[in-house]
């Protein structure tokens, strides 16, 4: 059907779109020139001596010249001058700000009725007249929505029970909430925030042993939890005495009694989340709001090295770091009380929470996934939502099936044909889902995600400039990029709407100062504007919980929040990131990891003399490098019926796969996560040494050396590894 209507009256269209965006560079007497006409001051003269074909003929052109310029699509205007995105506080040491906002002081909140993650709650309630707030489906049913008065009424109920049940309306008081996204946890964190208690989030991929810890780091007596399972998982600590401290766990689902009778046996109290908020209606306690000093959370890291970091953050450095985002955007894209927000990325990040409270904020709607993030395609088209926020992951996976279906050369050609012609309207500011190459190639991408979406927002890890540029064609709408931590409480640069270049990760957000500093060890200078990345603002943590040493490492005595990356700033003002200072980075899902903890499990592997983990923030695994011990590695492979020269055993597959699975073993059986483990490895039969420069005198890694010398066999190992 696209053929046909290339070869017939497409061709006509082609030669239109053409025309026009030759049009969209001319100026009208460029115009008239083009079209061998006179000057507008002979035009009367020219008049009189055409024929009455010709003049209906120009009648039609001049038609279709005032049509287009009345119609065709306007550019996004910036807030600001894309070419200087920031600037310099005097004084500072090199310090930079946005440059947007009416004053140079940071921003600390958007709305003066809005300073506390309570209030902010409240206002939208006040706004929204009490509509839709939470959603939520059963399978291949339509959403089903609470609306703020029952999720406010509700977090009072559920508040009023805890009080109930020994807790303390305090910031001493910490609440563990253990579960996946769904509308109780939102009515739990809420009726933690209205008796300004403190809430802990947990989820799986800490771990049992960081479950535990935290805990006990954070003396939490009282769990929410979502699933019976992860009861038991509770009740396991408690009987081995490993968390002497809880003593009540609130199941939002349905249990049997015998989970009731196995945790009287071990002193802890296992009641239903109805049953809590039971009591508490019957014995109703006024709210007891915190103010913006007050913690409002304590997020803890994955913990790449040792123990989970708690991240203390006040209800002011999450209004402070949103507000930062408000102000960026406000004249763009700013948020609406019809704006409906798809909830799948994990709550107990703050990425995911902060975008959730600009909806609230604003009166929005939050819809929640099922729970599979296969149905997440059919969630958004029973959703609509018009917010989306996404990790790389899904962007890049969104990017190979557009192009997968793209199966033959001619598809291929017409799909990137379509994708420049739209790329070439965003690079001019120009954002829509409306062109005719929406009508040919794009609605159904976009109606794959509901087709009602505005605004994407991105981060977590680093977005591949070649996805993020055909996406923002292709999708027909805003994308933003952000940069940041927990520590800064989620975000300290972001997009600056209309700049929908890639490569780089925005400008300071308005609520924080960004700086540099030199990092001699990796050869970084700020005098070449290049050095570790340092926040300073109202968005930036007060510390980790109990854990000074720690604190001290991350925060210096002048409150500037040392984040570990190193940046470059480039000539608009904007940062780009360039390398990570300690060897942590985080894969395309945003998982952080730690290369040479794998490696030091892996090297216990026996035929394993060397090995380098190798990890790309544009991809979702791990891939190695494998050196084997030349003496011990031909018995060993000589065991498993496989012979040969040390040269011809490092070129045999099945040698290579025993290796790779003898590893995977050790990392299983050490508790690595399954991000944690190499995906493909490549034997490599020479050592790393001092003298080829892959070591350093002491003995160590040297990691871009490695990265550098092994830069085709990685590429290789990452393509036959997808």
């Amino acid at each position: 059907m696209l053929t046909f209507f290339l070869l017939s009256g497409g061709s006509l269209w082609l030669f239109s779109e053409f025309f026009l965006s030759l049009l969209e560079k001319m100026q009208a007497q460029e115009i008239l020139r083009m079209l061998r006409l006179p000057e507008l001051g002979d035009l009367s003269q020219f008049f009189r001596s055409l024929s009455a074909t010709t003049l209906v003929s120009m009648g039609a052109l001049a038609a279709i010249l005032a049509y287009w310029f009345t119609h065709r699509p306007k550019a996004l205007q910036p807030p600001c001058n894309l070419l200087m995105q920031s600037e310099e506080v005097e004084g500072s040491g090199g310090a930079r700000r946005s440059v947007i906002g009416d004053s140079p002081q940071l921003f600390t909140h958007y709305y003066d009725d809005a300073r506390t993650m309570y209030e902010v709650f409240r206002r939208g309630l006040r706004i929204s007249g009490n509509g839709p707030c939470l959603g939520f489906r059963n399978p291949k049913q339509p959403y089903q929505w609470l609306s703020y008065q029952e999720v406010a009424d509700r977090a009072e109920f559920l508040g009023s029970g805890l009080l109930q049940h020994n807790c303390k309306p305090c910031t001493d008081q910490f609440i563990g909430v253990f579960a996946q996204n769904r509308p109780e946890w939102i009515i739990a964190e809420l009726a933690c925030y209205t008796y300004s208690m403190v809430v802990v989030p947990l989820y799986d991929t800490l771990g049992p042993g960081a479950v535990r810890y935290i805990i006990n780091t954070a003396d939490i007596s009282t769990v929410i939890v979502d699933k019976p399972q992860k009861a038991v998982v509770l009740l396991e600590h408690v009987e081995r005495k490993e968390t002497p401290g809880l003593k009540l766990i609130i199941l939002m689902e349905p249990f049997e009694e015998a989970l009731k009778d196995r945790g009287q046996e071990c002193g802890v109290v296992i009641k239903s989340m109805q049953d809590v908020e039971d009591c508490g209606q019957q014995n109703h306690c006024d709210p007891v709001p915190p103010k913006p000093s007050d913690l409002s959370i304590v997020c803890f890291t994955s913990g790449t090295t040792g123990n989970p970091k708690g991240a203390m953050l006040t209800h002011g450095n999450v209004v402070a770091d949103f507000s930062g985002f408000l102000k960026v955007t406000e004249k763009v894209i700013f948020p609406r009380q019809d704006d409906v927000l798809i909830s799948f990325l994990p709550l107990a990040h703050m990425f995911e929470r902060v975008i959730q409270s600009v909806v609230y904020c604003h009166g929005g709607r939050v819809g929640f996934f099922q729970g599979d993030i296969r149905l997440l395609s059919d969630d958004m088209k029973a959703l609509c939502p018009t917010i989306f926020p996404v990790v790389p992951r899904l962007l890049n996976r969104m990017y190979d099936k557009i192009f997968s279906q793209a199966d033959t050369p001619l598809k291929r050609w017409l799909l990137e044909f379509a994708a420049k012609r739209k790329q070439a309207e965003v690079r001019s500011g120009i954002i829509r889902n409306d062109s005719i190459w929406d009508e040919l190639f794009f609605n159904k991408v976009q109606a794959s995600l509901g087709g009602c979406v505005r605004m994407i927002v991105t981060g977590a890890a680093p977005a591949s400039p070649t996805v993020l540029g055909f996406l923002r064609a292709a999708l027909g709408c805003q994308v933003y990029e952000g940069y940041g931590q927990t520590e800064c409480t989620a975000g300290c640069t972001f997009t600056t709407p209309g700049d929908w270049t890639s490569g780089h990760v925005g400008a300071p957000l308005p609520c924080n100062h960004i700086k540099l500093v030199d990092v001699e060890e990796l050869n970084y200078w700020t005098s070449k504007g290049e050095g570790e990345i340092c926040v300073r603002g109202p968005n930036v943590f007060k510390g980790y919980l109990k854990d000074p040493e720690r604190t001290k490492e991350a925060l210096d005595d002048d409150g500037w929040l040392h984040t570990g990356d190193i940046g470059k700033w480039l000539p608009t003002g904007t940062l780009k990131i360039i390398d990570r200072k300690k060897h942590i980075f985080k894969l395309a899902q945003g998982e952080y990891v730690a290369p040479e903890k794998i490696e030091n499990i892996y090297i216990r592997s026996e035929p394993v003399a060397q090995v380098y983990v190798h990890g790309d923030s544009l991809k979702a695994f791990l891939v190695g490098i494998v050196v084997p011990d030349p003496e011990v590695m031909p018995s060993w492979a000589q065991k498993r019926g496989i012979e040969g020269t040390y040269a011809e055993l490092c070129t045999n597959k099945e040698l290579k796969k025993a290796i790779l699975e003898d590893m995977l073993r050790l990392g299983k059986e050490s508790g690595l996560h399954s991000f944690e483990q190499v995906k493909a490895i490549h034997i490599h039969s020479d050592m790393f040494s001092v003298q080829n420069g892959l070591l350093t005198p002491t003995l160590k890694a040297k990691r871009p050396e490695l990265r550098e010398y092994f830069k085709k066999q990685i590429e290789e190992l990452y393509s036959t590894s997808m």
